[in-house]
């Protein structure tokens, strides 16, 4: 598969940016994307024996291990594992390199956790690879949670991000470079994130031997503590539930 070559730099492979996202808790927007997490986990994963791909500063890690996860954190960012290190000594955080997780043991795992990381991944052929040698470490009952940001994310105000100021994300097209501003950390340079539809991404699914066993797309409700501005109406994440393809 031949590709246009995309410029795109990742906004969170370097100290100061991995310093600035490791105080990032569960704040507005992010709320969202881990609210349903606990129950669409226990409907769908048994076992408990689990990767999160993408950790960066271990936040999605120690969210697992909080549910009683044995968890294997990997990344490619050695910065990023540095401080998830320093804020979890008892934790399992490993350098990788894209699509090479052999050693981390084959069909031996629960649950493979990835949230955010697919919006920084540029390619159809890089994210094939990748999702393939995550295939390989599920059991055969595994189930894979793919989290990323909608399509409808990059062209609304939410409480965590603004857009307003980059009006070529209204056009974008799957493989396109999007940007946003994130409002809950202090570092308030633009965030550039690769954009991918949703139909996209079930092509990408389905050549990398995967099948959708659920799909989720969290809203905002009245009775949270939270100032949303579209969540209640227009979801910002797409929750993916996957298993590997019986084809």
């Amino acid at each position: 598969m031949t590709e246009p070559e995309v410029n795109f730099d990742n906004s969170w492979d370097n100290q100061t940016r991995a310093e600035s996202y490791s105080k990032l808790e569960f704040p507005n927007t992010y709320y969202l994307a881990y609210r349903d997490l606990p129950e669409i986990i226990s409907q769908h994963v048994t076992g408990n024996q689990a990767v999160d791909f993408g950790c960066g500063t271990g936040r999605s890690s120690r969210f697992l291990k909080r549910l009683g996860f044995n968890v294997t954190g990997i990344d490619i960012s050695s910065d990023m594992l540095e401080i998830a290190r320093n804020l979890d000594t008892s934790g399992d955080y490993r350098l990788v390199s894209n699509g090479n997780y052999a050693h981390t043991g084959l069909n031996n795992y629960d649950i493979i956790q990835s949230i955010f990381t697919f919006d920084n991944i540029p390619g159809w052929e890089s994210r094939i690879k990748i999702l393939k040698g995550l295939r390989n470490l599920m059991k055969t009952t595994g189930i894979m949670i793919c989290l990323d940001s909608t399509p409808e994310l990059y062209v609304n105000e939410c409480a965590s991000f603004t857009t307003k100021d980059f009006p070529d994300n209204l056009t974008a097209h799957t493989g396109d470079i999007v940007r946003c501003i994130m409002l809950d950390v202090e570092d308030k340079r633009p965030v550039e994130d690769i954009f991918w539809s949703v139909s996209d991404y079930k092509k990408l699914f389905n050549l990398s031997g995967l099948e959708i066993e659920a799909f989720y797309k969290p809203l905002g409700y009245d009775h949270e503590p939270f100032s949303w501005k579209s969540e209640k109406e227009t979801a910002p994440w797409m929750i993916f539930v996957l298993k590997k393809s019986q084809k």
